[in-house]
């Protein structure tokens, strides 16, 4: 049985709105000097961080993606090959063992290449669609580390595709579609930009000419509005940028969608094609949620705090009208804790009902559970909400069957139908 600590400070106080004082607040997550940049989750905020991650893994299934676990650390050779270490090792966690230097992975995208080249690979297996929910760390700066949005320790939706260049529309528009799906359910709008070759640059220009008029195809066809960055890509692929707006119209950098001709070459990566020749894969570097420790900074604002039943940390609170009560409470709290569902119960014989409903309430719990002698006798509930709508009595087996159908639309409306 958990034991809530209920916070009754207003929720629309200006400080709210900063995901650190909501992490505090809600008990979501804090931080702490002796682990500077990483983010400790409190059991309610590892609620919403699997939520999501669930999710995508969910959507992997749906759209081809295999996930794959790869190491926390590397020999610095590693780095050495994908040129990281000559250009981002000041941002590398490092260290010696047995007089070899490692050091801890910032991304996932050379691992990968390991994974994906560590044996002879067919073009009938293309496209490789690898997705890594890894750890990841980068040494910031202690005065840059802000709360979720700027950390040392980070995962990420992190997935790279494997892919023939006549494949590169079909994947792109995949992308595209699947962060459509995402940011649809989250309730962000976006803007996409292509930006193109910069400057500086490595590779030849007819590769990149060509890998420009594929990802210009995979935006017309997938219909929404894009503009032209010129000059503004990665020196080894052009990419597309995604800013996503909240619900306080905030632009925020989350998915990114780019091309890489560099690290197959680098990695000396190949297939079998089917004249019998070996030939070189590009790399679709992609994200849709990006940082999960960020993205949730950024939900924490666009809910203002009252996060909608499907990714609630706290759903349901059980409140018995007195102590005679309880016990029917908590077989309702066990059953319902069995099916999935974040429910806590008020046992505070101490306080008054009115009082048990109005902590719920502040403390957003979605949905309040109010029973008695008539719900026990009778094997129901009496449901009202966080915003004092009362729905009225419903069963067991019905209430239990609207939450699944209602999580599972995964709606950010808390409509019981």
């Amino acid at each position: 049985m958990s034991n809530i600590v209920l916070h009754t400070a207003p929720l629309f106080q200006p400080l709210f709105f900063s995901p650190f004082f909501a992490g505090l607040q809600q008990e979501l997550f804090f931080f702490h000097e002796l682990s500077a940049g990483s983010c400790f989750w409190l059991p309610k905020g590892t609620i919403i961080f699997n939520t999501l991650q669930k999710w995508i893994q969910e959507e992997y299934l749906k759209r081809g993606f295999t996930e794959v676990i790869t190491p926390n650390m590397y020999n610095t050779k590693l780095w050495e090959t994908s040129g990281h270490w000559q250009h981002y090792a000041e941002n590398m966690f490092s260290f010696d063992v047995e007089k070899e230097k490692y050091a801890l992975k910032p991304m996932n995208c050379p691992g990968h290449c390991l994974m994906f080249g560590h044996r002879p690979r067919s073009w009938r297996e293309l496209p490789v669609r690898l997705a890594d929910f890894g750890v990841l760390h980068r040494n910031e700066l202690s005065g840059a580390l802000s709360g979720l949005t700027r950390v040392r320790r980070f995962q990420q939706d992190d997935a790279h595709i494997f892919c023939t260049p006549d494949q590169i529309v079909e994947e792109i528009r995949g992308c595209l579609d699947f962060l459509q799906a995402v940011y649809t359910v989250l309730g962000f709008t976006y803007e996409l930009k292509l930006s193109t070759r910069p400057e500086k640059y490595m590779g030849e220009i007819e590769v990149w000419e060509d890998a420009e008029s594929r990802l210009k195809q995979a935006l017309d066809e997938f219909g929404a509005p894009w503009e032209l960055n010129p000059g503004d890509g990665a020196f080894y692929g052009p990419k597309i940028d995604i800013t996503v707006h909240d619900a306080l119209r905030r632009s925020h950098q989350c998915a990114t969608i780019q091309l890489d001709f560099q690290l197959p070459i680098r990695f000396q990566l190949s297939y079998n094609a089917p004249d019998g020749t070996e030939k070189r894969p590009v790399i679709v570097h992609r994200a849709v949620l990006g940082s999960i420790e960020r993205l949730t900074g950024i939900l924490t604002e666009h809910f203002a705090g009252k996060w909608p039943f499907w990714l609630s940390p706290r759903q349901v609170m059980v409140v018995p009208v007195m102590p005679m009560f309880n016990d029917y409470a908590n077989e309702l709290q066990r059953k319902l804790h069995l099916q999935g569902i974040a429910i806590d119960t008020d046992l505070d014989d101490g306080s008054t009902l009115n009082k048990k409903v109005r902590n719920a309430q502040l403390a957003q719990y979605n949905f309040i559970f109010v029973v008695g002698e008539k719900e026990q006798t009778s094997g129901t509930v009496n449901v009202r909400t966080r915003d004092n709508v009362v729905h009225g009595e419903f069963t067991y087996e019905d209430i239990s069957e609207k939450l699944s159908r209602l999580r599972d639309s995964k709606s950010n409306l808390d409509t019981l139908e």
